[in-house]
C-alpha cells in the first residue's frame, strides 16, 4: 500500500453449509504478547456476514500478533448441554505492515472451516 494510507483489519464469515453469510456471529479480537492475550474488542457480524466497522483502523492498527476468536458453536445452534465439534475458532495471525489492509475471512460449516488472507 502507499505510505500514509491508514491500515485496517476486516473479516467476514460465510456459512458454507447454508451457502450464505453467517449473520449475528460473535467475534472477539485479542492482541497477543508472548503467552498473554489482551482482549481489544468484540463485535457481531451483520446480515451480510461482515462487521459494520473495521476491527482495527487508524492509530489502533499496529504491528504485532493478533487473534480472532469466532464463536461458531453459538452461531451453529450449540446448546449448553451439547458438545459441538466446533465451538470457538481461533485464528492467530501477524500484522507486519500497519498501513496495509488485512482481511481475514472465515468459511464455516459444523465440521470444518478454512481461512485465508483476503483483499
Amino acid at each position: 500500500m502507499q505510505s500514509g494510507t491508514a491500515g485496517r483489519l476486516t473479516t467476514h464469515v460465510l456459512d458454507t453449509t447454508l451457502g450464505k453469510p453467517a449473520e449475528n456471529l460473535r467475534i472477539d479480537l485479542f492482541r497477543i504478547d508472548g503467552e498473554s492475550a489482551e482482549k481489544i474488542g468484540s463485535t457481531r457480524t451483520n446480515n451480510d456476514g461482515r462487521c459494520d466497522a473495521p476491527l482495527l483502523s487508524g492509530d489502533a492498527m499496529t504491528c504485532g500478533i493478533y487473534e480472532l476468536r469466532f464463536h461458531a458453536g453459538a452461531y451453529l445452534g450449540q446448546k449448553d448441554s451439547e458438545i459441538a465439534f466446533l465451538n470457538i475458532i481461533p485464528i492467530r495471525f501477524g500484522v507486519a505492515d500497519a498501513s496495509a489492509h488485512y482481511h481475514v475471512p472465515l468459511l464455516l460449516s459444523p465440521y470444518s472451516y478454512s481461512t485465508y488472507r483476503g483483499s
